[in-house]
């Protein structure tokens, strides 16, 4: 594959050194020590994506902002769309970007959430969990919808992803055992999220023995992996609210890529994809729209974690 090249880049664009600390101890000690194999591209995906050549990489592992539910102060910014319509053709549009950059037998690890209509409310105040759920905008009902209704944007997204040309394989259950706690008493507290396995071409690149879990018969060792994964949440101490295990990560990378190969996170937030990327020997590049969170995202591959 050929070499990643950043220098056509606009100024709106800018590649993080891992280790320019600017004067900083913690990058000189690390660097001793550590091989990093992770980009940082700080800049819009839609604009960045179209400087890559085809079948640049083999697989993708990203969450995109969620609809409606978080304000990442940039205008313009993924998610914040009026209506949700126009929140999954802009996804579509950037995935259908990523997948001119797959190579053939690549796939996509879409991680997704659903939401519930806003009920007219026009703000969010701040979650005393979680402050980074406030907002000073919301997006009204969808039309055809009614407040209090679940959106299902994880199938909206999947199903027009699928009519532009991916291969939609399936649905996996991200379940939390550890989720936080909600305060409705008029449904169950949600606990899981979707993630998609989508693939560029009709065969492609898949690990399965890379993922393969315990089975509950002893004379069996182990079982191909169900679509149900058990995997708590992970505390980050940083600002980014939106932060998805490793563990997650893990079985992504470690199923659509081989050792050495090249993963993209167009959505890099805090860096997890980065960070297992180094752990499994991938390269990978990430590109965040936020410089404050590709900041962030820095300090965990610094660190490791």
């Amino acid at each position: 594959m050929p070499k990643l090249e950043t220098s056509s880049m606009d100024d709106a664009t800018r590649v993080l050194d891992l280790f320019d600390t600017g004067g900083r101890t913690l990058g000189a000690q690390l660097a001793e020590r550590m091989t990093n194999h992770c980009k940082i591209i700080v800049g819009d995906a839609r604009r960045i994506l179209q400087e890559i050549p085809e079948g640049h990489f083999n697989c993708v592992v990203t969450s995109p902002p969620y609809w409606g539910l978080r304000d990442y102060g940039i205008n313009g910014q993924i998610g914040a769309e009026t209506t949700v319509d126009d929140y999954i053709a802009d996804l579509v549009r950037l995935f259908r970007e990523v997948r001119r950059t797959l190579s053939d037998d690549g796939t996509l690890w879409l991680n997704i959430g659903d939401s519930y209509t806003s009920g007219g409310r026009t703000w969010r105040d701040a979650d005393a969990k979680n402050k980074g759920r406030a907002m000073d905008y919301r997006a009204p009902t969808p039309e055809g919808l009614k407040p209090k209704d679940l959106i299902g944007v994880p199938w909206r997204l999947a199903f027009a992803l699928q009519a532009d040309g991916w291969y939609l394989r399936t649905d996996i259950i991200w379940n939390k055992p550890n989720c936080q706690p909600e305060s409705v008493k008029d449904r169950p507290t949600r606990a899981h999220e979707y993630v998609f396995l989508f693939s560029k071409s009709e065969k492609y690149y898949y690990d399965w023995q890379a993922i393969m879990e315990p089975a509950a018969d002893q004379k069996q060792k182990a079982k191909n992996r169900r679509t149900v994964w058990n995997i708590n949440t992970e505390p980050y101490p940083g600002s980014h609210f939106a932060v998805y295990p490793r563990a997650l990560v893990r079985l992504c990378v470690a199923a659509g890529s081989r050792e050495n190969g090249r993963v993209l996170d167009p959505f890099f937030g805090s860096g997890t994809t980065g960070v297992v990327c180094n752990e499994l020997g991938r390269e990978c590049v990430g590109i965040e729209l936020n410089a404050e969170y590709a900041e962030l995202a820095r300090e965990r591959l610094l660190r490791g974690r």
